[in-house]
């Protein structure tokens, strides 16, 4: 015979039509008990449904088990990867333990993710994926899951990034330091409040320099090292291509410096290339990347900040200060 599946808060609520935080409050005995009609519906269902308090799953939603769920696209992605060893550092350091669930790009496929961290009893979750249009931060915020972005902001929930726009600014103003006055710029997806940062961050440079980004110069795409093969052999095969690019990210650096390779251009000689995050593999390239370093590490301090931090109804989203590292892959115009 199968084993019977144990009724959980999540079909207590469904049934009672109130939301899952409404019937843990109810049935938490920690509290007082209430005489409310909604109080004495979620009881009367509870009970009809054969629901039983589990004492080890209360206690983890007190925050007894110090786990932490951290979700990302994936970990193939070096920044993803770099940002979860931050966090696992800070969480090792505090007393908690992280684990981290992948979920691509989907938003239901994120939702599945995170929920399944939540039913393994997670005290809170950070969520390093990036669409602006993602609702379920919304979704945690009514349900009262602590939760926090990094990397990101949707401009409600905590968030701890780094100044993209700064970020933005700093490599774009290099270039322009540099001399480069025909600059591109190749940005992530627009769904992401990075890649809009970073883009008005370099737009902010190239107006104070008194130059407009041409428009044909503002590639957007994705943040892998294909999407910038593709964006450099359209940019390179421009009738007057650019002397210095921006990518919005390394791996997007990465791929233009393929492309630029592709049509025998020199790195730093040719074409001056600035990159974003600064991954450990800028550094060691045959013609070292320029790249933004961004502080993962305070980051994820900050994150952990934030998770603790009582809610003021207003977001709170933390800024760590990004900085240049210029590198052989940047020169001045000869």
């Amino acid at each position: 015979m199968a084993e019977r599946r144990s009724v959980t808060l999540r079909d207590v609520a469904e049934a009672a039509g109130v939301s899952i935080s409404t019937v843990s409050r109810i049935l938490d005995d920690r509290t007082p008990n209430s005489r409310s009609a909604t109080a004495d519906r979620v009881r009367q269902t509870a009970d009809s449904l054969g629901y039983r308090r589990n004492a080890a799953a209360s206690g983890l939603r007190r925050g007894a088990t110090g786990t932490i769920g951290v979700l990302v696209p994936r970990l193939s992605d070096t920044v993803m990867a770099l940002m979860f060893e931050a966090i696992e550092r800070v969480a090792r350091s505090r007393g908690y333990f992280a684990v981290v669930a992948t979920a691509g790009d989907e938003p239901d496929d994120e939702r599945r993710a995170t929920e399944t961290l939540l039913d393994r009893g997670v005290d809170a979750v950070v969520l390093a994926t990036a669409r602006l249009d993602d609702k379920l931060p919304a979704s945690l915020r009514e349900r009262g899951i602590p939760h926090v972005l990094v990397l990101r902001t949707d401009g409600v929930s905590p968030s701890s990034l780094g100044d993209d726009e700064m970020g933005g600014y700093l490599a774009v103003r290099h270039l322009v330091d540099l001399g480069h006055r025909e600059i591109a710029v190749v940005t992530g997806p627009d769904f992401t409040s990075s890649a809009r940062s970073r883009l008005a961050g370099a737009r902010r440079a190239v107006a104070e320099a008194g130059l407009e980004l041409d428009p044909r110069r503002v590639v957007s795409g994705g943040y892998g090292v294909d999407d910038g093969v593709v964006a450099g052999a359209y940019l390179f095969g421009q009738t007057s291509p650019p002397t210095a690019i921006f990518a919005a990210n390394d791996n997007i650096a990465l791929g233009v410096i393929t492309a630029a390779n592709s049509v025998g251009l020199t790195i730093g000689a040719d074409v001056s290339i600035v990159g974003y995050n600064d991954i450990p593999l800028a550094s060691r390239l045959s013609v070292p990347l320029t790249s933004v370093r961004v502080p993962f590490d305070q980051i994820a301090a900050t994150a952990f900040d934030l998770l603790h931090e009582p809610s003021s109804g207003n977001a709170a989203v933390r800024l760590a200060f990004p900085s240049l590292v210029p590198r052989a892959s940047t020169t001045r115009v000869r």
